[in-house]
Parts: C-alpha cells; sequence; structure tokens
C-alpha cells in the first residue's frame, strides 16, 4: 500500500483527509495552526501532525523520517518548499481549485465567479518551485450556476477532491500517470483577498456588482457598502428593472420598500439579504464608495 503524507488546511482539508484516511495509509500530517479540527483529527487518528509554519526547514525537520512514497496537498496554507516537495520517493502535487494554467493563485473559486465566469474546476498537479505552475496531471471541470456562491462552490469542489486524488493514485499504481505542461500563455493569476476587499464599487455595472455580492456571500466575510458612515454587509442582490434617472448618482437609493433598489452603472439592483441589522435606508440618499476616487 502506498505510504502518504498529506499537508492540508480548512474544511476542505479536513473532509478529504477523512477520506484518505479510510483507504489509504496516512504516515504524517502538515497544517497550519488555525486548522484546530484537523490537529484534533489527527491526534484522535494517532496521525503524527505539525501545525505551523513549515518554512525554513521546520516542516522538513518533522517529516525528514517518515519513509513516503506520495505527498499530496489539499487546500494547504502554505507554499511548498523543495526541502519537502523532494521528499517523497514517487510523487509530490497538489490539488488547486481551478482549471490551471487559469486562475493561479489564492481563493480561485472567488475569482472566477467575481470575472462572471460560467464554469470552474480542480486540477491535480506536480507542485514545483512556482507558485500552481507544475505539470497537469488532471483535472475536473465544475458549472457555476446562476445562483452559485463562493460557498456552494466550495462545496462542489469537496464532493471531487478526493475522487481526483484517488484516480492520481490509482494511475500511479497502474503506471498510467499522465503529464501535461501548462501553457504559459493562458495563464492567469490572482492574489489573495481579505476581508478588506469586500468593498462595492456601484461604478459597476449592474451584473458585475451581482457577481461580485454573491462571490462573497455569507459565511464568507461579504461584500459591503456605508449608509452615513455605517458598514452595511450585503450577501444577496438581483438586477432590478426600477427605472433611474442617469443625472442621480450610482450608489443613490432609487426605492426603500418593498426592497432597497441602488442604482448602478447601467441600470440597478435590489438589495435582496442585508446581513447588517436595523439600516434605515432613506430614498435618495446614496450609500458611499469610501476610499474610492
Amino acid at each position: 500500500m502506498l505510504k502518504l503524507g498529506i499537508l492540508c488546511s480548512g474544511n476542505l482539508g479536513l473532509s478529504t483527509l477523512k477520506k484518505i484516511t479510510k483507504k489509504y495509509n496516512v504516515q504524517f500530517v502538515l497544517t497550519d495552526k488555525g486548522s484546530k479540527e484537523i490537529i484534533a483529527f489527527s491526534k484522535k487518528n494517532n496521525i503524527p501532525c505539525f501545525a505551523g509554519n513549515p518554512r525554513k526547514g521546520l516542516g522538513f525537520e518533522f517529516v525528514k523520517n517518515y519513509d513516503i512514497d506520495v505527498i499530496a496537498s489539499i487546500n494547504y496554507l502554505f507554499l511548498v518548499e523543495e526541502d519537502i516537495i523532494n521528499h517523497s520517493k514517487i510523487l509530490t502535487f497538489n490539488i488547486h481549485g481551478s482549471l490551471l494554467p487559469k486562475y493561479r493563485g489564492r481563493t480561485p473559486h472567488v475569482w472566477a465567479i467575481i470575472n462572471g465566469e460560467t464554469k470552474a474546476g480542480i486540477t491535480a498537479h506536480l507542485i514545483d518551485s512556482g507558485c500552481d505552475t507544475g505539470n497537469i496531471i488532471n483535472q475536473i471541470e465544475i458549472p457555476i450556476d446562476t445562483d452559485d456562491t463562493g460557498a456552494t462552490m466550495l462545496n462542489k469542489y469537496a464532493l471531487e477532491y478526493f475522487p481526483l486524488i484517488e484516480r492520481v493514485l490509482n494511475n500511479l499504481e497502474s503506471d498510467t500517470l499522465t503529464f501535461k505542461i501548462q501553457d504559459e500563455s493562458q495563464a492567469t493569476y490572482f492574489g489573495k483577498r481579505t476581508p478588506l476587499d469586500g468593498q462595492i464599487n456601484w461604478n459597476w455595472k449592474k451584473e458585475d456588482v451581482r457577481n461580485w455580492v454573491r462571490a462573497q456571500a455569507y459565511p464568507y466575510p461579504g461584500a459591503f457598502s456605508y449608509f452615513e458612515g455605517r458598514k452595511v454587509i450585503i450577501d444577496k442582490v438581483s438586477l432590478s428593472d426600477v427605472k433611474n434617472i442617469k443625472s442621480q448618482a450610482n450608489g443613490a437609493i432609487l426605492q426603500v420598500l418593498p426592497k432597497v433598489i441602488v442604482k448602478t452603472k447601467n441600470g440597478a439592483v435590489s438589495l435582496d439579504e442585508i446581513r447588517t441589522e436595523n439600516c434605515s435606508f432613506v430614498k435618495g440618499k446614496t450609500l458611499e464608495n469610501e476610499n474610492r476616487k
């Protein structure tokens, strides 16, 4: 049986780790200190676990005495350095949440929704010294439906991570593993997002505002704007047919009841779900684009 080392973080890492341990021999787990459920699961199942930043040789010092065939990285918080990459005897690979070479980098499923994509996916690829640049082993395409959010896409991903890992390992054992070099001319990269990056720009088109909001909807930190100095987190908007006057500022409140309607560059959106409670909106006033020129 193949001996595995697993690098994983978060709920997606945990759910996949649980499935892997039912079928494979997991020798160790590397995770981050915030993934407390992974740490607890590893302890409960007597799997040696290192929690923390693995760089500067700390992770390698932990794994170096384990005889490992394959290292698999699943939603792992850290970039993997060469000492760990080279420690496996046969294969070190990662599952990335996009159809590489597009959407390299962090939270690719969120960026895909923001950009209005209709499909995303996951890619098994070799880990090299770059960021999501290693040769592609296999991919699974996953549709982005009209009402998908960042969270619902991650739920779709969770169903496919283990089957993709299993496919890689089965192909490895049957000596049918193949590799495809990434086409650099098609590569795109998107960086890490933080809660502060969620501010809505009402000068965008209404379709772009809708994608921005649903990509970051609850339980994610949420897209937001400001009304009279108060932060308003918005979890769902829909396109509105309410007419507006071109001279009105983008962000102007066109209607309050039965739902708040806000003007955008090319029309208006309805604020269908607002996380912030007790907001008394006023028709004719404007949602603010703070910190925007």
